[in-house]
């Protein structure tokens, strides 16, 4: 298996300054109902429903404890991560840090060396369609700590989930740092959808690392939506198609605002005869500095791959900006490859045509922005819709 960490240059955390374990015992597990109401309304906000309305499982993660685990579903297994390693001696033997290396870098080898992982543990046994998503929320409710979490989803042939995972800080909370491996196996002609919702404070340091392998006729679908900028992200998840017929498409939506810097990419191996891929990430820029990049590397006969970065920029500030790198390396000469890269402003005569239209030029703004980071990801709440239109509205009216 190739390894590429193809990561641009963003400071490194001083993790000295966080507390990277617990100080006390971890907890009984408790109901939804016993989640706080503010706190629920956050976690509402990146997706996650504390009641589990229309969703197939739940999990959530507080700090350094699991709060709540539950599968509604025949044919799925929701747990801790700690419970399954101990539960399962094959997990640590198959799969257990296979996609992602521990040795990756300093942010995964602190992972690893957590006295005890903390995360979820999904498999999806052979032929199971789980019929609504399935919802974790990893949740930073202290100042001042680095979140440490070790995630693992196994699809089995002809599985289907649609998994939502909502990344987000309390309202008070200053400063803390979240280093989130994720590991995605996806048996053959299995689907997984993977959407993730980012909401941070602005002086959280995210590092998330995820690694997904597809067999043969495998689905793997990813979204990614960063709500409100932490100081810094810096992700590059890795794909390999290793089946004939596999596929895999990023979408990735972004909005970087003054004093953050946001780095995210995509690597997607095309092993496979007639695989496929493709990689698109949306930015909008008020004064952070964004870098989109991608890496498709076609390695088989008929396979197929596009990579499409495009910006917008409203206020680049004092030093804000967006890099666009699309990058493609083709290995078999009947690889088929493209990309494309795009970064502007509102065209003003958009923003004329809509005021002709009735709309006064902030409503047509944010229509325009909202129009361009529009994703259609099913069994989102209407909190997260609100959400990005209130971002939308935010940056079209220049503030941030």
């Amino acid at each position: 298996m190739e390894n590429s960490t193809n990561l641009r240059p963003v400071a490194d955390i001083d993790l000295s300054q966080f507390a990277t374990a617990p100080n006390t015992q971890r907890p009984v597990l408790i109901s939804p109902d016993q989640v706080e109401l503010d706190d629920a309304e956050v976690m509402a906000s990146v997706g996650v429903h504390v009641k589990g309305e229309d969703r197939s499982g739940t999990y959530i993660l507080r700090d350094f404890h699991p709060l709540y685990a539950q599968a509604r579903t025949d044919g799925l297994e929701l747990l801790p991560i700690a419970d399954a390693l101990k539960e399962y001696d094959w997990l640590r033997e198959r799969y257990y840090w296979r996609a992602v290396p521990a040795d990756l870098d300093r942010y995964t080898a602190q992972c690893a060396s957590a006295p005890e992982p903390q995360g979820y543990f999904i498999r999806v046994r052979k032929g199971t369609k789980v019929p609504f998503p399935v919802q974790a929320c990893l949740y930073i409710a202290r100042s001042d700590i680095a979140q440490t979490v070790h995630n693992v989803v196994i699809l089995e042939e002809d599985a289907e989930l649609h998994l939502i995972t909502g990344c987000a800080t309390r309202t008070d909370v200053s400063s803390a740092a979240h280093l989130g491996v994720s590991e995605h196996y996806v048996g053959r002609s299995a689907s997984l959808t993977s959407s993730m919702v980012h909401s941070w404070g602005p002086e959280v340091e995210v590092r998330p690392r995820s690694g997904t392998i597809v067999e043969a006729g495998g689905t793997f679908v990813s979204n990614y939506v960063s709500l409100r900028p932490a100081r810094s992200i810096q992700s590059n998840p890795r794909t390999w198609l290793n089946g004939e017929n596999a596929s895999a498409k990023y979408l990735t939506i972004i909005l970087g605002s003054q004093g953050s810097t946001i780095d995210t990419g995509g690597d997607v191996y095309l092993n496979g005869e007639n695989s496929s891929a493709e990689l698109a990430h949306r930015a909008v820029c008020t004064g952070g500095r964004i870098y989109q990049r991608g890496l498709l590397v076609g390695n088989a006969p008929g396979c197929r791959a596009h990579v499409d970065c495009a910006g917008m920029i409203l206020d680049a500030g004092e030093d804000g900006f967006i890099e666009a790198v699309p990058g493609l390396r083709s290995l078999h000469p009947e690889a088929r490859m493209s990309h494309e890269a795009s970064i502007g402003k509102i065209a003003p005569e958009q923003v004329a045509y809509l005021q002709s239209r009735g709309m006064e030029e902030r409503e047509a703004v944010s229509l325009i922005i909202r129009g361009f980071l529009d994703a259609d990801i099913e069994g989102l709440s209407p909190e997260l819709d609100a959400r990005i239109a209130e971002i939308a509205e935010l940056a079209g009216h220049g503030e941030r």
